[in-house]
């Protein structure tokens, strides 16, 4: 892996496609004059994240002329970017595409959905089922969407990949901002869980969080780069719209690798056993327990 990454902290603005692609053309040009080799755009990135019942309306599929547009242009830069996605069977999904080369790598669909408090994701959105690693030119990457990366064993099907780098599009509402804390619960809750993940599972992980206010909302920015040592290395500006850009190598991968074997030392087939018995499985219990 040797890559410079863009992160574009945009303000997408709510069921406002056309707005939001010419943005989402600007970035990249931003993206590209600075020299990135790709550039990752928040959840939901094209549509705004408070949608309700304009999902539907806005949904797009894949070989939506406007989407193909933006997919021409990973000719030059590599692209990673959020849509409500309309499947073939008319699902609606929460999705993150990969485009690379002109043609999509990938498609995320976001499998944990978020259904409590403000979230409502649940009502309106199909779940996805699957964590594959991306095979790019530059590097071996995995994505998650916000909910995805709090739940642990979306990265841990991840680390057992051996992915480089954890790509997670968020759109983060600003929490503890009411307080005389030096930062909001939000910005410090999501720093543990980059940190914690990168150390456990060795690996970078790039967060890119939107901004701009919905429904009464703040989404608080801070999209930030993370080393496989568990320490944050480069952050944007909070509450503002800004490009953070970071070279990304193999060295750090390669030392903290080398110096705590992990992936080496793990166990997934221990962890088949539990879940069978978890789950009362009797016929996984007979594959696991010969």
């Amino acid at each position: 892996m040797d890559c410079r990454v863009a992160l574009c902290q945009m303000r997408p603005q709510l069921g406002v496609i056309d707005s939001n692609l010419k943005a989402h053309h600007a970035w990249l040009d931003q993206s590209i004059a600075a020299g990135a080799q790709l550039a990752v755009f928040p959840e939901l990135s094209l549509t705004g994240y408070f949608l309700r019942d304009l999902t539907q309306e806005i949904a797009m599929r894949l070989d939506d002329p406007r989407i193909l547009e933006l997919i021409a242009r990973s000719h030059v830069c590599s692209i990673v970017f959020g849509l409500v996605e309309e499947s073939s069977d008319h699902r609606f999904y929460n999705s993150v595409v990969f485009a690379e080369d002109g043609k999509i790598l990938q498609v995320h669909r976001k499998v944990h959905l978020p259904d409590y408090g403000i979230f409502e994701e649940g009502r309106y959105f199909a779940a996805g089922k699957h964590f594959l690693p991306v095979e790019s030119k530059l590097g071996r990457f995995g994505l998650l969407i916000c909910e995805d990366a709090w739940h642990m064993s979306s990265s841990w099907i991840h680390f057992l990949n051996g992915v480089d780098a954890l790509l997670v599009p968020v759109a983060s509402p600003a929490r503890g901002i009411d307080t005389d804390e030096p930062e909001m619960s939000s910005q410090k809750s999501w720093r543990t869980l980059a940190d914690a993940q990168a150390l456990f599972f060795q690996t970078w992980v790039l967060r890119c969080n939107r901004v701009g206010f919905e429904d009464g909302t703040m989404f608080w920015g801070g999209s930030s780069v993370t080393s496989p040592f568990g320490a944050t290395v480069a952050e944007a500006h909070a509450e503002e719209e800004d490009l953070l850009v970071y070279h990304l190598t193999s060295e750090p991968l390669k030392r903290a690798r080398i110096q705590t074997p992990l992936l080496r030392d793990a166990k997934p087939e221990l962890v088949r056993v539990h879940l069978a018995r978890l789950l009362e499985d009797p016929d996984a219990l007979r594959v696991c327990e010969p």
